[in-house]
Formats: C-alpha cells, structure tokens, sequence
C-alpha cells in the first residue's frame, strides 16, 4: 500500500547564486511522502530557466547527473506530486514553466481549484490552450494573462 497526501512544494531564494537544487532536492527527499508519481525542480539563474522533472521517486529522477545539469541560481521551486486533478502523466508533473510575453514563470501549486473546470472551458473559449491537464496550468494563464483576471471576479 503505498501512501498518498497532497503534494508538496519547496522553494528557495538566496541573495547570491547558489547551489539552490541540491537544497530544493533534499528537501523534496523529506516532502516524499506528499507524492510519490512524479517531482520537478526548477532553478532561476538570473532569469534563465532550467528545469528537470519526470514521474518516479526524488531518487529516481534526482540522480547525480541530473543535480549537476542546474546552474547555480538565487531561486529554485521543487515539487513533489500525488496526482489530485488531472492524470498522473508526464505533462503533469510540476513545477510548469510558463513563457509568456509578460515574462517566463514557473509555478508548482499544492491543493485543487474547486472551479478548475469552470475556469478551463472559459480560459478555452477566450483562446487558452492547455498542455496538462492539471489545474496548476489554470492558475499559470489566470496569473498572466489580462482577460483572465475577468474570470476570476
């Protein structure tokens, strides 16, 4: 029987560049028990985005080679998942990094929308397109983009 919480989410921010993964990763070994489908961290190197993430355990997904794929940075965000609204595939996994003209974002989010699907078919109909199926996704495009804060209200 394996167990099953909510998620959990991690982050990191530091005034100089630093080796924020292995923090963000060490963490995730103690947040395990919130998820064990999938984890993800993401560091900000002055604005470059670089990410790794993939369903499995942190030692899994964490293994040396990918820990000295990530730069040194001022912030991480890791996650690790148990799948709540969505499916448990690899386009699910968090944290999602969003490109966007307002700037680039990454987003890992612990909990569920109660109107997750009300929100999509109206973020669908003004021209969102959706990668996940995940309700993290939503809360990217209400953040972002203008006519989405109509939504919400």
């Amino acid at each position: 029987m394996s167990i099953h919480e909510e998620c959990g989410v991690f982050g990191v921010f530091t005034k100089q560049p630093a080796d924020v993964s292995r923090t963000v990763c060490t963490s995730l070994y103690a947040l395990q028990h919130r998820g064990q489908e999938g984890c993800g961290i993401v560091v900000n190197d002055d604005g470059t985005f670089v990410s790794h993430k993939a369903p499995g355990l942190v030692s899994e997904v964490f293994h040396e080679q990918a820990l000295c794929a990530f730069p040194l940075g001022s912030m991480a965000i890791g996650h690790v998942r148990y799948a709540t609204t969505g499916g448990n595939g690899a386009a699910n996994v968090q944290p999602l990094l969003v490109n966007h003209q307002k700037g680039r974002m990454a987003l890992a989010h612990n909990g569920n929308l109660a109107n997750a699907a009300k929100l999509r078919d109206r973020l669908e109909l003004s021209g969102a397109i959706f990668h996940t199926t995940s309700d993290t996704e939503i809360i990217a495009y209400t953040a972002l983009c203008r006519y989405a804060f109509h939504i919400i209200i």
